[in-house]
């Protein structure tokens, strides 16, 4: 760039920083809805998109080995998940505009995922204008929908989805959540109680935590003495913790069936469970509205039915809730589509006067869908993993999550961490 361009991009970019500072003083120093936002003449556009796969912990270290199993019946050939399993397979989207802000997103899908957005995403936002961040996604979901409604397409999209989002806050000085909020119309809350999954819970009761999860593999393939061993675990949790806590189970089923689900969920009755999750396959709405007529709100209502940590944007999650499949609903905001998607979820989830409560709320990417959902009661928030979770995870204080105050997304993130956690440089 030579000097010329250079000092007339610095010029632009003053204009426009005054424009919205005097658009701001207006409102009271409020941030502006998001159509407003976007229909300033910013010229804003983005200049660079990349994405990288990222190492999250030991898992994404094993997704390229080969699997090797004891036979034709072996049980890990049920668990497989293979190099695009979600969580391990995490990748970052990096995107750059030309005023110099760039925004960090995570997706998942590992190598495939960075494929799709190298070689299909790149191009509906090279030269776009950021601010215009749902006009993009509706464009970015509309072009992939003969072959990525679910998946790894929809992983992909939520890496530059939330990336997005992060300049939008970052070109307006604000978190994310306070757009959203003024999007709504709402005061957004600065904080909600967490509920942690795994760990010590007498260690986390000690902290201030007062909700709890805990998880198995589950299904019909359960090893008798494993299902024994979990249904133990939690009773004997229900009595360390007492009545006054809540306690919640996951059981990440991928084949589990409805009457087995249903006399798992008997032998787990007087641990007054406030929520069961993930009892069936993903797939399996229709015995997921079964459940919720047999032990959920429509039976004798002693749980909840909670699913959606694996469905993917509005359209997966109006099924849901119009077939009745669930009560609450864990939409994953680097899996669902992104904060965009997680927004609409959200909308559609609270107009049916139930309840959401996204998977890993407390995290940087989920908070902001979690703080602007009224039902929304409570933050996932897992034992710290790693350097770069740790720098995507928002504040914990005596049993709340805090909500971030720097702009964007508010996390730790640069461009220098982002590369030195690529998956490539560690395998």
């Amino acid at each position: 760039m030579n000097q010329r361009t250079s000092n007339t991009s610095r010029r632009q970019f003053l204009r426009n920083a005054s424009r919205y500072a005097a658009l701001a003083a207006v409102s009271g120093a409020l941030p502006l809805p998001l159509n407003q936002l976007a229909a300033q003449s910013t010229q804003l556009r983005i200049r660079d998109v990349r994405a990288y796969p990222i190492y999250i912990n030991q898992r994404s270290e094993g997704l390229l080995d080969a699997p090797s199993f004891d036979g034709d019946d072996d049980p890990m050939r049920w668990r497989f998940g293979g190099p695009f399993e979600q969580l391990p397979s995490a990748i970052i989207a990096v995107i750059k505009t030309d005023q110099g802000i760039t925004g960090f997103g995570m997706g998942a899908g590992g190598g495939a995922a960075v494929e799709i957005i190298d070689k299909h995403l790149k191009h509906l936002l090279m030269n776009a204008d950021p601010l215009n961040v749902e006009q993009l996604w509706d464009q970015m979901y509309t072009s992939g929908v003969l072959y990525g409604r679910r998946g790894l397409f929809p992983m992909a999209l939520s890496a530059v989805d939330n990336a997005l989002w992060d300049i939008v806050g970052k070109f307006a000085e604000r978190p994310v959540h306070e757009l959203l909020a003024a999007d709504a119309g709402v005061s957004s809350r600065d904080r909600i109680p967490i509920y942690q999954t795994n760990g010590d819970f007498v260690q986390g009761k000690a902290a201030g935590v007062r909700n709890f999860k805990r998880t198995t593999y589950g299904g019909p393939r359960m090893p008798r003495l494993a299902m024994e061993a979990f249904i133990d675990s939690v009773l004997e949790a229900r009595d360390l913790l007492g009545e006054g806590v809540r306690l919640m189970t996951d059981c990440v089923s991928r084949d589990g069936t409805v009457e087995w689900a249903v006399n798992f969920a008997e032998r787990l009755r007087p641990a007054n469970l406030y929520f069961m999750e993930e009892l069936l396959s993903p797939d399996n709405v229709f015995g997921y509205a079964e459940l919720v007529d047999r032990i959920g709100g429509r039976g004798e209502k002693w749980t909840r039915i909670a699913c959606g940590e694996h469905e993917y944007t509005q359209y997966g999650f109006d099924v849901l809730i119009r077939l009745g499949s669930a009560e609450i609903f864990q939409p994953d905001i680097t899996w669902c589509g992104g904060t965009t998607a997680g927004r609409r979820i959200s909308q559609l989830v609270e107009a049916a006067n139930l309840e959401i409560i996204p998977h890993r709320g407390g995290s940087s990417w989920g908070f902001p869908i979690a703080l602007n959902s009224p039902s929304c009661s409570m933050a996932e928030s897992f034992p710290s993993g790693s350097e770069i979770l740790d720098a995507m995870s928002c504040k914990v204080d005596n049993g709340f999550v805090i909500a971030p105050t720097l702009s964007g997304f508010g996390t730790m993130l640069t461009e220098e961490m982002v590369l030195d956690f690529r998956l490539s440089s560690r395998i």
